[in-house]
């Protein structure tokens, strides 16, 4: 049996690091609260023994739910800086951008567009900016916890789960969606997109 095999990830900034975008209020409670949640609930999956097919099923459903929780929020965590930091600068991912304008047309296209997919999202969920098997950008959704499919590097990941905006934004999810865009940690999602960032859990 396995337990306690994963652990909560300590956040590179502080809670109200990402005020007024992102509250501390909601920083505090996403990742000591729902985050913490999917690596506990994780681990407890990991130790059960499934003695029957049914068990096993039910077993793996509860994996790849809070695991991939667990994998997602890693993701966002790192995919978010403070506004006004090197990081959180466009200009930390020139060769990014680059790829950006030839697929979508241009930097406001693609934030356009990902925008729409992030409202048009029924439900809870995550949109993502991916890089595919054969190099090209691409922006999908994931329902629920799912995470993404493997072969496809995650470039950038927005958590449109209500517990992400709600006690801040209320039913405006427009606005968290258009906050967003000022504490995305650009040097981290260049890193991703040319390979020199590997999630570790």
């Amino acid at each position: 049996m396995q337990t306690g095999r994963y652990t909560l990830p300590a956040l590179p900034y502080a809670y109200d690091a990402l005020e007024p975008y992102i509250s501390s209020t909601i920083m505090t409670l996403h990742h000591t609260k729902h985050h913490q949640a999917y690596v506990t609930n994780l681990n407890a999956a990991l130790s059960q023994e499934a003695t029957d097919v049914t068990s096993q099923i039910a077993l793996q459903a509860q994996i790849r739910f809070n695991g991939g929780g667990h994998i997602n929020h890693s993701l966002f965590w790192k995919n978010l800086a403070p506004a006004g930091t090197g990081e959180a600068r466009v200009e930390a991912a020139p060769r990014l951008v680059q790829a950006i304008e030839e697929r979508f047309g241009d930097l406001g296209k693609f934030k356009e567009r990902f925008g729409k997919t992030l409202l048009g999202l029924q439900g809870s969920g995550w949109g993502w900016l991916v890089k595919d098997a054969e190099g090209r950008l691409e922006i999908e959704t994931t329902k629920d916890q799912d995470p993404v499919a493997s072969g496809k590097q995650v470039i950038l990941g927005v958590d449109m789960w209500e517990h992400a905006y709600y006690i801040q934004y209320y039913n405006n999810k427009a606005a968290y969606v258009e906050g967003i865009w000022n504490i995305i940690n650009w040097e981290e999602c260049e890193k991703r997109f040319l390979g020199q960032s590997a999630l570790s859990l």
